[in-house]
């Protein structure tokens, strides 16, 4: 698979690039909108968050399903596994990844961050990630095809630049929280919850919008002052005395469909 995918606009003012899946370039108008590779804050600049969200050592990073006890670590396998390049063309790319129950697969955090050395599942699934950039926003939707009543949490892990002063606010019907707010938490993310948009409004450059479908809650995160995680959830998985029990999990239908949209302003 080509490892880099560029995705344009109609009217050629936006700009999408993928490396192997992970969204590292959104440029509006030439204004990059997501956190750069080797920045100082997160090694990364997108990532997905399934079966679960948040951390399992507590739990001796196991994780109870109705077929039993299953290895996994922070945030889930799917991670672990590589996308392949399913579809493409000038505005929309798919990719997929495909897991088969029961498959062990090596864990990247062994053994420097994990006593895990092999994770896995007991429900076979399929996951695609649709990314399509319009003149006005980025869209990107996760479809879901498993076994049904399969248990599981989905989050979406992007990051945004931020200029480093601290003057960015984040909005929602909740109210408002600034940067500080969010570092203040440390290494556990900030909750919004129940509401499906959020805003991230910046002292210059373009504001942003995300707008969600299926996952109703957001979490915030960052530990440097140049980005921010904007996340959506299925659920906050931090809550005291609610790690990882089964109220935290959706339960699969058979195809499940969650949507964000990412709208410059």
């Amino acid at each position: 698979m080509n490892e880099l995918v560029v995705l344009k606009s109609a009217d050629n003012n936006s700009l999408v690039t993928l490396e192997k899946g992970e969204l590292v370039s959104y440029l509006k108008n030439n204004e990059e909108l997501i956190h750069q590779k080797g920045n100082p804050g997160w090694r990364n600049s997108d990532t997905e968050m399934f079966p679960l969200i948040g951390p399992t050592e507590k739990n001796n990073f196991l994780v109870a399903t109705p077929k039993g006890n299953y290895s996994q670590d922070q945030h889930g396998l799917l991670r672990e596994l590589k996308y392949t390049l399913e579809n493409q063309t000038e505005s929309t790319c798919v990719f997929i990844k495909k897991y088969a129950a029961y498959s062990a697969v090596e864990n990247s955090k062994f053994p420097e961050k994990s006593t895990a050395r092999l994770l896995s599942w007991p429900y076979s699934f399929t996951f695609r990630k649709i990314v399509t950039i319009s003149n006005d926003s980025l869209n990107i939707s996760f479809e879901i095809i498993s076994e049904k009543g399969m248990p599981f949490m989905l989050g979406y892990h992007p990051a945004f630049k931020l200029d480093g002063n601290k003057g960015e606010i984040i909005r929602s019907t909740k109210g408002e929280i600034s940067i500080q707010q969010i570092m203040d938490q440390g290494s556990i993310a900030l909750p919004v919850l129940n509401t499906s948009e959020i805003h991230l409004i910046k002292e210059k450059g373009f504001n942003l919008k995300l707008e969600t479908k299926g996952f109703q809650n957001f979490m915030l995160w960052t530990e440097v002052p140049n980005m921010l995680c904007i996340e959506p959830i299925s659920a906050y998985p931090y809550t005291e005395g609610k790690f990882l029990t089964s109220d935290l999990f959706n339960i699969s239908t058979g195809k499940e469909i969650f949507e964000i949209a990412i709208k410059p302003f």
